[in-house]
């Protein structure tokens, strides 16, 4: 339905493909889901001036045979065994005219999974390259396929040429026209510049086709075209993401405001929101920021926070499961590591969460699996030191000494973050949004919260986690519906007083995680907040304290963690 028209990104692989068609390189092997948008642009180099030579077009797919592509449609070609591709070089080879032949479906002939290997139209394939470049005519064949598969006897015969999906000015002008061609319609439409880019901005990584079915479907759900029909964009990019098999979309519906305390991380997090849009780059001159590794105390609040960024900044969170990328085939697992971030940048501006990063790279791997831990997660670092599409990397790990240092050197990631415990104040912000959250319209809805019971709960959870607060309204909830009655304060207090927490279980843990987050990380929480609650020493924990002739001060410090105000 859009015409793309002359823009910077097609211009160029225009130019590169009527380079090599001039040239007379034999075939060139386009991997490519657009067919009919690559065949649109094959079909204008053939007629412009810029080759020099026009040529005329022939087409061949497995369905329809071979067929002659004129300004009034297709005309079938007669020939001997039509629906066989060596027929269709047989012709192409004889024909005494300037000609580009293009074939469709033949990589299933090359080895594609699901497929058979045909070596005769391997065979064939390698004896027509020949004749072409010595042809009284020039001649090329273009072979279009959904995937990229060259056996090893045809590396030297053929020419694979990327056809990038569209850019973001191609998805303008798709998006222009189509504002044109409804107006009148009775769909409202109300977009200034910048809500076209955040729109333009969340299709990328879809086809055109894609990307206009897309723009349709928020069109029709609502009536009506605004920057509020982000969502419905993000919903057809989803379809990328669960196609791959990795990668795994997440829906969540948490607010930044419902991640309690943190306020050093949420003012970093608020600054960067929208750095990836042409302003940033444009005005500031700025890149994309990298991404975030937060460290710290399980349950208070990593993966939370990794799930409230996708909302405040509005674009597509895709989980990286690490247990996934490890197959059984050798070479496989390299090549699910490729083929997720892959994805990650064709659906960028995006999000790339890795939860609880250290257990699938913690160690490396060694020898123990021939190296492939060592070879994935080689490929993971180059990317993430190489990458320059807007892919937000957010990793959370419990155990950070697990991790490799060179992880954890200056360029992967933009900051480290240390969550610690939370803070007096942190635990009633924690307690509000949580009874706030479960009492809105239940029986308990009259339950008053007040500042004080807030204060008198986070006095009594002193080396509480944030999961665990969460876990105290449960309970208490609970114990209500089990006498079928309102919300109690005595039932908060006896659910506190019969929980042991985390700081207690696994104190040895929690101190050696300080310890290493003071000179290396950054405090998630605000400078200002003070927070002195230390793990409960044992014997153990002394000694080893006495052996590494450490500082008790250094462990007591506030936060455990270096502070900048941001």
């Amino acid at each position: 339905m859009a015409k793309t028209g002359q823009l910077e990104g097609m211009k160029k692989t225009e130019q590169y493909l009527t380079n090599l068609f001039r040239a007379r390189f034999p075939f060139v092997y386009i991997p490519t889901w657009e067919e009919i948008r690559i065949v649109e642009l094959i079909v204008k180099i053939a007629e412009s001036k810029e080759i020099k030579t026009q040529r005329e077009i022939f087409i061949w797919s497995s369905t329809e045979g071979l067929k002659r592509h004129t300004d009034e449609g297709q005309e079938k070609v007669n020939i001997n065994e039509a629906n066989n591709p060596i027929s269709a070089l047989s012709y192409i080879e004889d024909f005494n005219k300037p000609a580009i032949l293009i074939l469709k479906d033949v990589h299933c002939l090359l080895g594609a999974k699901g497929g058979r290997t045909d070596y005769d139209f391997i065979r064939k394939i390698r004896d027509v390259a020949g004749s072409l470049k010595n042809a009284d005519f020039p001649k090329n064949v273009v072979i279009i396929a959904p995937t990229l598969l060259l056996p090893d006897d045809l590396q030297k015969d053929i020419t694979v040429v990327d056809f990038n999906l569209p850019t973001l000015d191609e998805l303008k002008s798709l998006l222009n026209e189509m504002i044109e061609l409804n107006k009148g319609t009775g769909i409202t439409i109300k977009l200034n510049e910048n809500a076209k880019e955040k729109l333009c901005k969340a299709a990328q990584g879809l086809t055109l086709q894609e990307a206009e079915n897309a723009f349709a479907r928020a069109m029709v759900t609502t009536g009506q075209l605004t920057e509020n029909e982000l969502d419905i964009i993000l919903e057809e990019k989803c379809q990328v993401i669960k196609k791959t098999g990795i990668l795994e979309f997440v829906n969540t519906n948490i607010n930044i405001d419902d991640v309690g305390g943190l306020e050093n991380m949420k003012k970093w997090l608020t600054k960067r929101n929208n750095s990836w849009l042409g302003k940033a780059q444009k005005d500031y001159n700025l890149p994309a920021p990298k991404g975030i590794l937060i460290t710290g105390i399980a349950g208070c609040g990593k993966s939370m926070t990794a799930k409230a960024m996708s909302a405040l900044w509005q674009l597509p969170l895709l989980r990286l499961d690490v247990g996934r990328i490890f197959s059984g085939l050798i070479g496989s697992s390299e090549e699910n590591m490729r083929k997720a971030v892959q994805t990650a940048e064709a659906v960028a501006p995006s999000i790339l969460w890795i939860d609880e990063i250290e257990k699938g790279f913690g160690g490396n791997g060694g020898e123990r699996d021939g190296g492939t831990t060592t070879r994935v997660f080689g490929t993971f670092l180059t990317w993430m030191q190489e990458k320059t599409k807007p892919v937000f990397v957010i990793a959370t790990a419990n155990k950070i000494n697990q991790l490799p240092p060179e992880m954890l050197r200056k360029g992967r990631f933009d900051e480290i973050f240390f969550v610690d415990l939370p803070t007096v104040n942190e635990r009633k912000i924690i307690f509000k949004l949580h009874l706030e959250k479960r009492l809105k319209g239940s029986i308990s809805k009259e339950f008053k919260v007040t500042d004080e019971l807030l204060t008198k709960l986070s006095d009594a959870t002193e080396g509480f986690g944030g999961s665990e607060i969460e876990q105290v309204v449960v309970s208490a909830l609970f114990e209500a519906f089990s006498e079928n009655r309102e919300l109690q304060e005595e039932d908060l207090f006896k659910i506190i007083k019969n929980t042991i927490p985390l700081s207690t279980t696994q104190a040895e843990q929690i101190l050696a995680i300080r310890e290493w987050a003071n000179e290396r990380a950054v405090a998630a929480t605000a400078h200002d907040e003070q927070y002195n609650y230390v793990p409960e020493e044992t014997e153990e924990i002394v000694i080893k304290k006495e052996k590494a002739k450490k500082n008790t001060e250094t462990v007591k410090r506030a936060r455990g963690g270096r502070t900048i105000d941001f």
